[in-house]
């Protein structure tokens, strides 16, 4: 029997059953590794994680594969090497029996538009390099579902910088929005950032609908309101720029008076999010639905008039805890996959599932 762990080739009957989840985002790269328990979820309680704050690459091909591998890699293998029994060769003629990754789940924004190099290159890429024969390939949005409400109906709003909502009835996917923030992405943060930025704008001019304290915030945060173009329109990172603002939205509707312009945008902030989680709401009988994302954490300014939108478009759903985050959520992915009770649906981008390799 070979004795690396590492060797594609590796064979044997006494194995640790253990899962990768990953999770790539605008803030970087995120690894856990779990073992794989037989009901279908992964055992937390042995769980490991590591991470990377340098984003994947994009480019002409859309995600970078080869960025990707060059930080997993060397994440798998550091966990996988943490994860090995030291006192395993005892039992087992004095060769410590190698940890193996049954099933790896990859969560990626952009993965639906921009993962055509994933989906091409990283089934071979993970075999050959860690023996992984069970891969799921998923949109970010698919592994926040599977963290917030696991592998049952419902629908998941996940909303920080962008926003997007996703329902399955188990049958098929059901999307709304997430189209970025020239296109849609309404009532996510850069989505707040960007009204209560033209509320200033509008108050420095002397146009109607402008606030003044929105201005002052500008002021303070930004600079001088003539030169808030300049700071933003040649900006890379300019949907995370309008999302910084969005707190200062909030702040501004929280106060005592609060300011009835920022308290507004909320509102209506409010009533994009609902909007996106009924179209997507499976439309048979109670429908549970999760609030996900960073956005979440303003509070009351945002969640007050978010539970009223809710109770006027979905009046037959509940509003449920988010269990997990996307990382969680593509463990998850990852454990189901690994003993087959994946249930959720499978198409070509939104959780793409590739012919398991032969052994």
């Amino acid at each position: 029997m070979r004795s690396s762990r590492r060797s594609p080739d590796v064979r044997t009957t006494a194995v640790t059953p253990w899962v990768l989840g990953v999770d790539s985002g605008g803030s970087g790269l995120r690894v856990a590794l779990a073992k794989a328990s037989g009901n279908g979820r992964p055992d937390t309680g042995h769980a490991a994680t590591t991470a990377s704050r340098e984003p994947v690459r994009t480019g002409p091909a859309g995600i970078d594969a080869a960025h990707l591998l060059d930080q997993l890699l060397p994440m798998a293998r550091a966990l996988l090497d943490s994860a090995g029994d030291p006192d395993a060769g005892d039992r087992h003629g004095g060769s410590t029996p190698p940890v193996t990754i049954g099933a790896v789940a990859i969560g990626a924004a952009g993965m639906a538009t921009l993962g055509d190099d994933l989906r091409a290159r990283l089934p071979g890429a993970l075999k050959s390099a860690l023996g992984v024969r069970r891969l799921a390939l998923a949109a970010d949005a698919v592994t926040a579902y599977a963290g917030a409400l696991g592998l049952r109906p419902g629908a998941v709003v996940a909303a920080g910088t962008g926003m997007i909502a996703l329902g399955t009835d188990l049958s098929r996917w059901r999307r709304a929005d997430g189209w970025g923030h020239l296109l849609g992405d309404c009532g996510s943060g850069a989505w707040i950032g960007r009204a209560g930025l033209e509320a200033a704008m509008r108050a420095h001019d002397g146009r109607g609908g402008g606030s003044r304290a929105l201005l002052a915030r500008v002021e303070a945060v930004f600079g001088p309101a003539p030169e808030l173009p300049g700071l933003l329109y040649l900006r890379a990172d300019r949907p995370a720029v309008l999302a910084s603002f969005a707190p200062e939205v909030a702040r501004c509707a929280a106060a005592e008076p609060a300011d009835p312009v920022a308290a507004g945008i909320l509102r209506e902030a409010a009533g994009h999010i609902a909007d996106a989680a009924a179209a997507v709401c499976p439309p048979s009988g109670e429908c549970e639905v999760a609030l996900t994302g960073g956005l979440f954490k303003m509070g009351d300014p945002l969640l007050v008039p978010l539970r009223d939108a809710l109770a006027e478009r979905l009046p037959h759903a509940r509003t449920v805890p988010a269990a997990g985050d996307p990382l969680a959520g593509a463990v998850r992915v990852a454990a189901s996959l690994a003993t087959d009770g994946l249930r959720l649906p499978v198409d070509g981008r939104l959780l793409h599932v590739p012919t398991e390799q032969g052994s």
